[in-house]
């Protein structure tokens, strides 16, 4: 069973698409999550990365590079926050989000990748009206385009500025479960991230049998949580005072026991590493450092055809 193996390009901002490519490419990766923010800076780690711009680009020669290059792309990916109580904020998100899923439709990709969003001082059930009416129109749009979106089930929940209730929706089976059965419509589902689970102290596992026909695309990050600053401070505290998000393989994931449990439901669909680990962000040499690692653990578990 042959799953492709890419990479976020949110880790290489300076770099236009083609030498993301090339590096893909001289790596032995088969694709690339490409990220599709409107171009100009933001202040979330991560953001504001524009290796396609959706309001002004060339298709043809996108589908050039990528025949050349011989790297596909899983999808494209732009994670605002779409539920914003910024009324500006969130109408700038929809508004893209639609633009990006637009463009996955002329590209021939097929599938978006985004977070929900959340007005983070409220709590689920005050948030849950205002996603129906902001998401049914998106997903409907997008099912008329051919396209899925596949959300990522973080929790966007680490720092002050994000208390109490993170700015992503969609971070537990619970929510999802609920998500799926007020917006049926089968181009609805997830980018599913184990390293978000670990952190919350969840099974990772289960879900990728529960919700095996709604995972669209799936993220390789780990994860190491400190279990004597968790012991220290708690759940309650943000979690970046008692988690590590680290290179697969270097964390607390179980990799053998997730691709084994990823084969039996049958996905065939993109494993994009999102590397966030700090330890190799020094420097280009180190970040290429980090995919070439990358590739080569999960290697193990997709093996590629030649």
């Amino acid at each position: 069973m042959i799953r492709p193996l890419g990479f976020v390009t949110a880790i290489v901002p300076d770099m236009n698409l083609e030498n993301v490519m090339q590096m893909a490419s001289r790596i032995g990766y088969q694709c690339l999550e490409v990220c599709c923010w409107p171009p100009g800076k933001a202040s979330r780690r991560y953001a504001g990365i524009t290796h396609i711009n959706v309001l002004d680009y060339d298709a043809g020669q996108i589908k050039d590079l990528c025949a050349r290059h011989e790297i596909s792309i899983s999808s494209l990916g732009y994670y605002p926050n779409a539920l914003s109580p910024d009324s500006d904020e969130s109408s700038t998100a929809v508004d893209h989000i639609r633009a990006v899923v637009a463009a996955s439709a002329e590209l021939g990709i097929g599938k978006m990748t985004t977070f929900i969003g959340r007005d983070w001082t409220k709590n689920v059930d005050d948030n849950w009206p205002r996603f129906l009416e902001t998401w049914r129109p998106i997903i409907q749009e997008a099912e008329d385009l051919g396209v899925q979106i596949g959300i990522e089930n973080c929790p966007m929940l680490f720092t002050a500025d994000e208390w109490p209730g993170g700015k992503n929706l969609a971070h537990s089976p619970a929510i999802w479960r609920r998500m799926f059965e007020d917006i049926p419509n089968p181009n609805f589902g997830l980018n599913y991230d184990p390293s978000h689970m670990v952190f919350q102290q969840m099974d990772y596992l289960a879900p990728l049998r529960e919700f095996a026909d709604r995972i669209f695309h799936v993220h390789a990050k780990d994860v190491r949580v400190d279990t004597e600053k968790l012991n220290d401070v708690g759940t309650l505290a943000f979690p970046n005072l008692y988690h590590t998000p680290k290179l697969p393989g270097m964390g607390d994931v179980d990799w053998g026991k997730f691709f084994s449990t990823l084969t039996c439901t049958g996905y065939t669909g993109p494993v994009c590493v999102e590397v966030e680990d700090r330890a190799y962000e020094g420097s280009d040499e180190t970040i290429e450092l980090s995919l070439r690692q990358s590739h080569t653990f999960l290697r193990n578990y997709l093996p590629k055809n030649n």
